[in-house]
């Protein structure tokens, strides 16, 4: 069994061939993926199954959508542990304006916040915008 289909089935996802395949092109990217990328990825595959796929990840803690402004939803693959929880496992995202990718921040979390009695979040999003890494030549 590879790893790819233990974790599916570790979130009680049956690895078919085509979510193996979806989960092993956003592992190889390392950035944010928007469902026109999966498409254009998969070309000969239908766009319903491939929508569905990314849904039956989100519903099961594999992947998490980002909204970064740009008006396309994007999906990253979840890191080790996470169970997309507001209250411990929000973290920073980075969109950058010169090459239009999106990226995780794993390792700089968001800080919990103390809403007033009554209000009850139910996502949080944080989006940082500039340069990255790689088009700023650091």
């Amino acid at each position: 069994m590879t790893e790819i289909e233990k974790t599916l089935e570790n979130k009680n996802v049956r690895p078919t061939a085509m979510r193996m395949l979806i989960y092993k092109y956003m592992a190889e990217k390392e950035i944010a993926i928007a469902l026109n990328d999966i498409e254009n990825a998969f070309a000969k595959a239908e766009r319903t199954t491939l929508y569905r796929t990314l849904k039956t990840f989100e519903e099961n803690g594999i992947v998490h959508q980002i909204d970064d402004g740009t008006g396309i939803s994007k999906f990253a693959l979840c890191e080790a542990g996470c169970n997309c929880e507001i209250e411990q496992d929000l973290h920073l995202h980075f969109h950058c304006s010169n090459c239009n990718e999106t990226v995780c921040l794993t390792e700089h979390k968001i800080p919990h916040i103390n809403l007033p009695d009554g209000y009850v979040a139910e996502d949080a999003n944080l989006v940082l915008k500039g340069i990255c890494d790689k088009c700023s030549g650091q």
